[in-house]
């Protein structure tokens, strides 16, 4: 019942709140016209990320460096902070270039390893069975502060530098304390990302049920009303005598009767009785509308009539209304967004409902297919957008408009992209023209065609070279989603 449409929404939209908040190691740069103080303590910063790698159990690839082996205790072999810094592509660079040369340290390194795992600090750390990230960030900034900066065996390498200074070396050790301490955990960043992915479409499912819902508590409403208005002291004879078409609509009430809906509620903690600003109100657009006055008018309602009732009013009168919108956007941050697209779906079921009374709600998904869709397509977008960037960026040109390199268009081809190589079954013009809708709703005025260039382009690059086995031409299919 969720379809594809919905889905690759939310995974656009959580992708790139993803991206725009992931960050790991921010390596710092060459200072830029350096003092003899800056100059070594750039160097001396570059020496101890790469001294923590080594420490680690973990040799960087790089030619210039025959270091010895050593051997080093096994919870720094599993700490998450030297491998984290070896994979970082910038450091990696840097380190080829820069003079982060550790060949110096050689003849001590072990000496230096033995040092440090002696230390009270890391001693409790290593009695410790389980670590988080910061307990691994936490050992290696204790260490530098204290055991690494006075360490006799450090300080001695890093002297024969020309450059050597007090105030150098405690700033470089400083800038790499700095370093670790920023680092925010990108595996639980992403752990957290796929949670909300699926989180958000979950609440989808829920906003499918509290619409149903809605129409039980108006009718509630307008029945407590009517009741009220009976006992004013000067009711008048439509208030004694009212008609009780709405109320008695026989869709409401099998709605109210519903177990399956009863479950749902209960189990989702879905309710309207705190929104009674919003039930009044829309309360009042509907016995405005010509649709009420119609249908209250008629002589007598048949099952199939009481149903096209409630499908007209959530059409016409309440899910385009500024007061469910308002309501939706403090119930739920996922919601407001949703509510056309699961309205829908509510619609068809009611119009279900109106030839099969004995007719059952949506499932959340039509399939394990469609269940698995999302998760899959955010992982392999997350997992592979350095590849597809490249993608991307060959078809670039350096002279457009900056406007048309708005982050959001990058998101919506990254999970393009993934989805035409990774989903064989969906037809190459199915895929794109989705996200083109997409970026016609989500970015800028001008993201569609250009969105439409770059990933046509790289769809026939993709063909070319083998990895697209799709027809590059083919009309979407009626029911694809």
């Amino acid at each position: 019942m969720i379809n594809r449409i919905l889905i690759r929404i939310k995974v656009v939209q959580i992708l790139y709140s993803y991206l725009l908040s992931r960050s790991e190691f921010k390596i710092e740069s060459a200072p830029e016209a350096p003092s003899r103080d800056r100059k070594f303590a750039y160097a001396v910063y570059l020496d101890m990320l790469s001294l923590i790698q080594e420490l680690s159990g973990i040799r960087t690839n790089n030619p210039s460096r025959s270091l010895p082996a050593i051997d080093v205790h096994p919870k720094f072999r599993t700490n998450r902070v030297g491998r984290a810094l070896a994979d970082n592509p910038q450091l990696k660079s840097i380190t080829f270039r820069e003079i982060a040369d550790l060949n110096s340290f050689g003849p001590v390194l072990q000496r230096i390893a033995d040092t440090l795992s002696a230390t009270t600090a890391f001693a409790d750390y290593a009695r410790r069975r389980n670590h988080s990230l910061d307990d691994d960030i936490r050992v290696w900034t204790v260490l530098l502060e204290s055991a690494v900066l006075k360490n006799p065996d450090v300080l001695a390498v890093l002297r024969k530098n020309p450059d050597f200074s007090l105030t150098g070396l405690h700033h470089g050790v400083m800038q790499a304390v700095d370093t670790l301490k920023a680092y925010n955990d990108a595996s639980a960043m992403y752990v957290k990302a796929k949670n909300e992915l699926e989180t958000s479409l979950a609440k989808a499912y829920e906003l499918y049920f509290a619409i149903f819902m809605l129409i039980v508590e108006l009718t509630r409403e307008e029945e407590e009303r009517i009741e009220t208005a009976k006992t004013k002291y000067l009711a008048t004879a439509d208030e004694l005598n009212p008609n009780l078409r709405f109320v008695q609509n026989r869709f409401a009430r099998y709605l109210a009767d519903n177990e399956e809906l009863k479950e749902v509620v209960e189990d989702k903690k879905i309710t309207w009785i705190d929104s009674a600003p919003l039930l009044k109100n829309l309360l009042a657009l509907i016995t405005q509308s010509d649709i009420y006055i119609d249908y209250m008018a008629r002589e007598s309602t048949t099952w199939q009539d009481d149903c096209d009732f409630w499908r007209s009013i959530l059409k016409n009168v309440i899910l385009p209304s500024d007061a469910l919108a308002e309501a939706l956007e403090s119930k739920s941050i996922f919601w407001n967004d949703d509510v056309l697209t699961m309205g829908t779906f509510v619609l068809k079921s009611i119009r279900r409902f109106a030839t099969d009374d004995k007719a059952h709600f949506l499932p959340q998904y039509k399939d394990d297919e469609d269940a698995e869709f999302g998760a899959k397509l955010f992982t392999l977008a997350v997992e592979n957008r350095e590849k597809y960037r490249e993608y991307i960026d060959r078809f670039i040109n350096p002279d457009w408009d900056p406007e048309r390199l708005a982050f959001m268009d990058i998101v919506i081809m990254l999970t393009a992209i993934a989805e035409i190589i990774n989903f064989p079954g969906i037809p190459l013009p199915v895929s794109l023209n989705e996200y083109i809708e997409i970026a016609n709703d989500y970015s800028t005025h001008r993201s569609g065609p250009f969105i439409n260039g770059i990933l046509y382009s790289i769809a026939g690059m993709l063909s070319d070279e083998g990895i697209l086995r799709k027809p590059l031409v083919r009309q979407p299919e009626e029911n694809e989603q």
